[in-house]
């Protein structure tokens, strides 16, 4: 058997405001995003090198056509595709959401998805092959160089994974299963 968990306090309307929750964060997390990779484009050379926080963490400006690890490198509209079809259904999802967990969540990678998006349609060496300002190198965590937009994108997917995990629902309840539910599932 399957019953619901509230996992927030209820509220008197059915219709919460994380959609606008989630909006904010958005716009929020694409401005960050889009001023620091002005600051660095404009302030630094490509390939320039600051430590910020000694080696652990340095500022490297790098212009990436590909995706993650330059996975992709010459590819830069298949990025563009993938980010659009991010965003499109992220957009699509957000009247189902009325978890403010799910809010930010999704928040944080449509304003991540908008963050690259931006870059690939309108930086250089033009619309729809722009390649991603990537700036943040954190060479004892990954070798990668990435950004701000990334950091949104992987940290709310990996959220997404552990609320699918958790069964926690898009209103915010969560799916608990009884013992019987998950003998079955675990004999199948």
């Amino acid at each position: 058997m399957t019953e619901r968990i509230d996992t927030e306090r209820p509220r008197s309307s059915p219709h919460r405001p994380t959609v606008a929750m989630l909006a904010g964060i958005a716009v929020l997390w694409f401005a960050v995003d889009q001023l620091l990779k002005q600051l660095v484009a404009s302030t630094m050379t490509e390939h320039q090198r600051i430590e910020v926080i000694g080696e652990a963490l340095q500022w490297v400006y790098v212009r990436n056509p590909g995706a993650a690890f330059s996975i992709a490198s010459g590819q830069t509209w298949i990025m563009t595709l993938v980010a659009s079809a991010v965003v499109v259904a992220v957009a699509i999802l957000a009247r189902r959401i009325r978890s403010r967990l799910w809010a930010v969540v999704f928040g944080m990678v449509l304003g991540g998805a908008l963050g690259n998006l931006f870059d690939r349609l309108f930086r250089e060496p033009g619309f729809f092959q722009g390649e991603v300002v990537d700036y943040i190198y954190t060479p004892w965590m990954m070798p990668a160089i990435y950004n701000f937009a990334d950091i949104g994108v992987v940290v709310g997917m990996i959220a997404f994974v552990l609320l699918t995990l958790f069964d926690v629902q898009l209103d915010g309840t969560r799916l608990r299963r009884g013992r019987k539910d998950a003998e079955e599932e675990a004999s199948a």
